[in-house]
């Protein structure tokens, strides 16, 4: 292929639009697209390096079975044939698929339409369960369907920004620079973040409340007590409703405890009232837990109570976390929802789909949630089991049951790109999926915008795209003609028709003016925020006071606040949050191949306040033991005070394939929401000990390590890989423990150690030149690792000193990933009096300049030199 292509990002729902521009050697150069609504041009980190992500290393790039490369053929009738046989011998419950909101919407839809519709179980269900399936039950309760009321122009015509749960500078980048150029723009707007953690978001935040793990119901009822007592209600807006008695009447019981000091609640109220045009963000921390439903429905009670929602700058507005997660809703992606918005338990919707599928059954009751499945998994119910581009064996509570549930599966299928995932390495047969850059299909973003996915690189291999795998699974199964598409236009010209459907019978979701589209129509598609029907295209919902409930009114709904379900223990006496970083994405397999991104945090740690470490003998930098009654993991220990005491937080996106006792989730118990079924992943109850490490390493080496120590986490450099270890026990012969490791039985050495003091110093060569070094100690290892990463291949002089030399300054730990800026050029640029603001370490660096992702970091470093200085 030649010449750029417009396509979207892999990445979070903000769904920014990109230019792709092949090299013609299998490389793509990656801009922002100036003419897609959701971004207009930025990028964020993630996405500025997606080039680097394309290469072929580690891709499935032919059918396997029983870990043997076969052809199609073969591979697609064994499936058919597990599947039908289950069926037969156990009924339609006992198969299940497990999805991703990496799946685009065509593929999306005929996994739906084979399950539900052919099947004729509800056992399909997805990792958005994980994400947003509170947001779903919440909109549902209130809306009478899942609508998300606002646009992204909302947040930048507020006056207020409320951002609940939402680390929005680091999980959605570009969300963030767009509030944030806002922000400058209007400097009398206002930021509030609420969130347990000091983050990168509150860099523009005028209050920040550090509230109560789990406390957002309580607040929120705090907050609409305080609308009806400062007489902020819409009454004419509240006609539209019902249930506000009731609501009220919960609030008042409530008695939750913020966790804030009541001044800091009275300022939030005041200034939530006295601002009329209010946008109030939420995302995982109030999705992910055991009452995320009633979070949702605490904030969406205060927007229908004073009727701001559906109009400019005004409304609750829920951001998704994956590229697709909307699209998997539109199609019925959840085990308990239909295709379209339709009601999976509601006969006529039932019927209608089933006549427009001509299918020989639509299942009348909701399948199983994504635990619910991985239980029945468990209990050997499920005999045959589908999972498409996820990698529940780590990202599911209780990650080790579930992967050893997997492991106990009669038969396991999985379409993936590569076969290198705790999930794929327990599959019976492995089916190549295209990649990112090699899709055609639809997305749709947070705000219901509708883009193109467009193909820039020619699949390799025998890779094929997930509705095909589908489609020619339920031809096999006996459903020739309902799955004979030609490509994803056609699938999404059905798609859009059935839309139609839902359209007449009074919902939302209604893209049917794109029903007639030609194949020539939808490859030069633009972005489309639906509905696009003949009457209308995109807009808000809801300022007119008309809803898809069964009367068209909204529903206020009495809530009360609960504790996490996990109590606090003298065993466990620590509250466990989980989230994401800046530069990496889901379990990695794609933002872990880019050594920019890897250079930022290249190892999972574990956030805890000074005041906790200092108490438990942790130092900083030293590895810390998280136990629950789940599972374990190891860390390493980020002693801040950006988390309160009792609190700690550690990313979620480690795996067995790169650091297998960080792998958080095994430490998170599978505790639900009971109407939304999302489970509770931000408030595990948890012991932390100091892990008893008798040495710590680190090392750099040019081709793939093999570890073997108790502790490790690998992460890909310029030049190979990096890796940092520790173990329990001495090590005897370090050389010959670091030739295993390395590969390197023959290599010449350079060793400089002292075994008194357990220091060792090795550095591996291929004639002069450094292909694997490893560095030793009792306490962490204290060298130069960017530097070290980046000398491989170079000449050998000076290498076991660890850092560079005194002529050649160490810039530090990447913070600016874009331009490669380090800690120390930064430090040091600020302590000269060079730069002493970000915008001037912009121009005297670049840092901060391009995505912009880094400046909360940038700020909070020319801080920190600030406050050396004050106390000097």
């Amino acid at each position: 292929m030649t010449g750029s292509v417009r396509s979207t990002c892999a990445y979070c729902g903000v769904g920014c639009g990109v230019l792709l521009t092949p090299d013609g050697l299998g490389g793509l150069e990656v801009k922002g697209d100036p003419d897609h609504p959701a971004n207009r041009g930025r990028l964020c980190g993630k996405g500025a390096a997606l080039g680097e992500t394309v290469g072929l290393e580690g891709r499935l790039l032919s059918p396997r079975v029983d870990g043997r490369d076969t052809h199609w053929d073969s591979a697609l009738n064994l499936v058919a044939k597990r599947f039908s046989d289950a069926i037969a011998m156990h009924g339609p419950d006992a198969v299940a698929f497990y999805l991703s909101g990496q799946m685009l919407t065509e593929d999306y839809y005929v996994a739906n339409k084979l399950m539900k519709g052919f099947i004729g179980s509800a056992n399909v269900d997805t990792n958005s369960r994980l994400c947003m399936a509170s947001t779903v039950a919440g909109h549902r309760r209130a809306f009478g369907t899942d609508t998300v009321p606002g646009t992204y122009e909302d947040l930048e015509e507020a006056d207020l920004v409320v951002l609940v749960g939402s680390n929005l500078a680091w999980c959605h980048p570009v969300l963030y620079q767009r509030l944030s150029a806002a922000k400058v723009a209007r400097p009398a707007m206002r930021v509030v973040v609420i969130d347990p953690r000091r983050t990168a978001t509150c860099d523009i935040a005028d209050m920040h409340l550090p509230i109560a793990p789990g406390a957002d119901v309580a607040l929120f009822n705090r907050l609409f007590t305080a609308i009806y007592e400062g007489g902020a209600l819409d009454k004419d807006y509240l006609a539209h409703t019902d249930g506000f008695d009731a609501a009220l009447r919960a609030a008042y019981a409530d008695k939750g405890d913020t966790g804030l000091d009541a001044a800091a609640v009275e300022a939030f109220c005041a200034l939530w009232l006295r601002t009329g045009k209010v946008v109030t963000v939420f995302s995982q921390g109030v999705n992910q837990s055991s009452s995320g439903t009633d979070k949702v429905n605490a904030i969406l009670n205060c927007h229908l109570a004073t009727g701001r929602i559906g109009k400019p700058g005004m409304g609750p507005f829920s951001v998704t976390g994956q590229p697709n997660a909307m699209g998997g809703r539109e199609v019925g992606g959840l085990a308990n929802m239909l295709a379209c918005h339709m009601e999976l338990e509601n006969a006529e919707h039932r019927q209608a789909v089933r006549t427009f599928w001509e299918a020989p059954t639509v299942p009348s009751a909701p399948g199983l949630k994504a635990t619910e499945m991985f239980d029945a998994v468990e209990r050997g119910e499920i005999r045959a089991l589908w999972i498409i581009h996820t990698n529940p064996a780590v990202t599911l509570p209780e990650a080790d049951r579930v992967r050893a549930a997997i492991a106990g599966c009669d038969f396991v299928v999985v379409s993936d790109v590569t076969d290198a995932t705790d999930t794929a390495r327990l599959a019976h047969v492995l089916l190549p999926a295209t990649a990112w850059a090699e899709k055609d299909g639809t997305v749709t973003n947070s705000d219901r915008t509708i883009s193109r996915q467009r193909a820039a690189l020619t699949p390799p291999g025998q890779a094929r795209p997930d509705w095909w795998h589908l489609a020619e699974v339920g031809k096999r199964m006996g459903w020739t003609r309902a799955f004979d598409y030609a490509g994803p236009a056609e699938i999404f010209r059905e798609h859009a028709a059935l839309s139609g459907i839902a359209g007449r019978f009074g919902l939302d979701f209604d893209i049917s003016g794109l029903a007639d589209l030609s194949d020539s129509a939808y490859a030069s598609m633009a972005p489309a925020r639906w509905p696009v029907t003949a009457a209308r295209q995109g807009g808000r919902f809801f300022a007119d006071g008309a809803f898809y409930t069964l009367d068209g009114r909204a529903r206020l709904v009495p809530v009360i606040s609960r504790a996490p379900a996990a109590p606090l223990t003298d065993a466990r006496p620590f509250r466990l949050n989980t989230g994401r970083v800046r530069d990496q994405w889901h379990t990695m397999t794609r933002s872990g191949t880019s050594p920019r991104l890897s250079r930022h945090l290249a190892e999972p740690y574990l956030e805890i306040h000074p005041i906790d470490a200092t108490r438990l003998g942790l130092r900083p930098a030293e590895l810390a033991e998280v136990e629950s009654n789940a599972g374990r993991a190891v860390l390493r220990a980020l002693v801040t005070d950006q988390v309160a005491p009792g609190q700690v937080f550690a990313p979620m996106h480690w795996t067995g394939e790169t650091a297998p006792t960080g792998r958080i989730d095994a430490v998170v118990a599978s505790v639900t929401d009971p109407v939304s079924g999302q489970p509770e992943s931000k408030a595990a109850a948890v012991a932390v000990s100091r892990w008893p490490a008798a040495w710590y390493g680190f090392a750099a080496t040019s081709s793939k390590p093999a570890p073997r120590a108790p502790y490790w986490a690998a992460a890909c450099s310029q030049g190979g890989w990096r890796l940092e270890l520790a173990g329990t026990n001495t090590v005897e012969d370090w050389q010959t423990e670091a030739r295993v490791l390395f590969g390197l039985p023959d290599a010449a050495c350079l060793d400089m150690s002292d075994v008194r003091r357990g220091v060792h110093r090795l550095a591996f060569l291929d004639g002069d030149r450094v292909v694997a070094a490893l560095f030793v100690a009792p306490e962490p290892v204290a060298v130069s690792r960017d530097w070290l990463a980046g000398a491989l291949g170079g000449e050998s002089a000076g290498i076991l000193a660890g850092r560079p030399a005194g002529d050649r300054p160490d810039p530090g730990p990447i913070v600016c990933s874009c331009l490669n800026v380090g800690v120390n050029t930064i430090l040091s640029a600020v302590e000269s009096g060079t730069a002493m603001s970000v915008e001037a370490v912009g121009a005297a660096l670049g840092a901060g300049t391009s995505c912009g992702s880094c400046r909360p970091e940038i700020a909070a470093l020319i801080a920190r030199v600030h406050a050396w200085e004050a106390a000097e």
